[in-house]
This record gives C-alpha cells, sequence and structure tokens, in this order.
C-alpha cells in the first residue's frame, strides 16, 4: 500500500478538509481576520506538540537513517511554520511569549495528543500515518490555491500563508517526506487488519483536521 490508498479510503473526510470553507476564504482574502488570528495562535501551539512528535519519531526509530528522516522536519517546524506564525502575529502586536500562553482549544488539545497517542501506542509507522494528513494536505492545498486562477494573490492579507504552503521548500519537503512514509507502507497489505488499522488512524487525523479548520471559522468575534 502507499499513502494515496490511505486518501482514497477516506475519500469524503479528505475532500472536506482539503476544500473547507476556511481554505476558500482564505483564498479568496475574505475571511474574517478574527477567525484567522485565532487559527494563527492554534496552529502555533499545534505546531509545537508537533515538534515534540518527531521528537517521539526519533525516539521510536531503530536504525540512524529513521532518526535523520526526523530531525530536518524539527528544524522546519521550529524555524519555518512556527515562526512564519509569529511573524505574522507580530504584525499584530502579538509576541511569541503571548501566543505561547493562549489556551489550546479542545481540537487543538484532541488533535495533537491523538498524535502523540498514536505514536505511543504503534509504532513508527503509527506515528507516520498520524503526521500524513496535516502535511501532505497542506502541500495539496498550497499547490492547488497558487494554481488556481481564482485565488486572489495580490492584496490578500493572506497570501504568505499560501507562499508558504505552496514553496518550493516546503513542497520538497513533504514530497521525500511522502516518499519515506511510501517505503515504510510498501509491505503492508491495504486489506490486512494492519492496513485496516493505519487507514483508522489517517483517517482520524483527517477529520481532526477538518475540524481544526473549522475551529477557526467557530470563533465569534466578528466571524
Amino acid at each position: 500500500m502507499n499513502y494515496q490508498d490511505l486518501i482514497d479510503a477516506c475519500q469524503d473526510d479528505w475532500h472536506e478538509y482539503v476544500e473547507h470553507s476556511f481554505v476558500q476564504q482564505l483564498a479568496q482574502g475574505t475571511l474574517a481576520q478574527p477567525c484567522y488570528l485565532h487559527y494563527l495562535k492554534q496552529d502555533f501551539l499545534f505546531l509545537k506538540q508537533r515538534a515534540r512528535a518527531y521528537a517521539l519519531a526519533i525516539y521510536k526509530s531503530r536504525t540512524l537513517r529513521d532518526m535523520r528522516q526526523a530531525l530536518p522536519t524539527i528544524y522546519s517546524l521550529l524555524d519555518g511554520e512556527i515562526a512564519h506564525h509569529a511573524a505574522y502575529c507580530a504584525e499584530w502586536g502579538i509576541d511569541e511569549t503571548t501566543i505561547e500562553s493562549e489556551v489550546e482549544d479542545f481540537g487543538t488539545v484532541a488533535y495533537t495528543r491523538y498524535v502523540l497517542d498514536a505514536g505511543m501506542a504503534g509504532d513508527l509507522v503509527d506515528l507516520y500515518a498520524a503526521f500524513a494528513p496535516c502535511s501532505i494536505g497542506y502541500a495539496v492545498i498550497g499547490k492547488k490555491l497558487m494554481e488556481d486562477d481564482h485565488t486572489v494573490l495580490e492584496g490578500n492579507p493572506y497570501s504568505s500563508w499560501i507562499h508558504l504552503y505552496a514553496g518550493e521548500q516546503f513542497q520538497s519537503g513533504v514530497a521525500k517526506g511522502a516518499e519515506y512514509f511510501n517505503q515504510m507502507l510498501a509491505e503492508i497489505d491495504i486489506h490486512s487488519q494492519r492496513g485496516q488499522n493505519l487507514i483508522e488512524v489517517f483517517k482520524t487525523a483527517t477529520r481532526m483536521e477538518v475540524a481544526f479548520w473549522q475551529q477557526g471559522l467557530d470563533v465569534k468575534q466578528g466571524c
């Protein structure tokens, strides 16, 4: 099996994730600012936990190759995505210390702890199956928005988000990670109990991505 098999096994949830109203409004620049800032702060907290989960991947690794695979992603999270979020919030007078003290929403807690639990209870493949919807999905969304003629870039206050996830650095990093994940999945029969369990992990994480977008739209302040 490969990661595309996992996507194919939860098409409805995957479509709801990558085509979510939050994403469409962001692409048009019509997303209410309080919704975006709430999402950004929660995603900052999410990415902190994701960095911890990749540290767990190193702990779970049995080979130096597997350890080395996880390490660049930790740097990318800390110096790339998290730095972007902090820089954007700083433009609105919200410093990194303030973001870190933000209370995690229930959806943020549920998602991040689910990923960590999947890794703690399972093995490295389970952990990467829980990771995959986030990284692969954001790469799909970023590429799609950049190529879509209906996406507004000029004058869009969220264009830096689109450029970040459509950018070569992020896209190539995800492609390498997806190739590595496929190598891990290659000898697993999708119809086996192991394969079905991985589908369930991937599907659950995808549904949590949907909920993560939605909690941004559910902010009451002006949304």
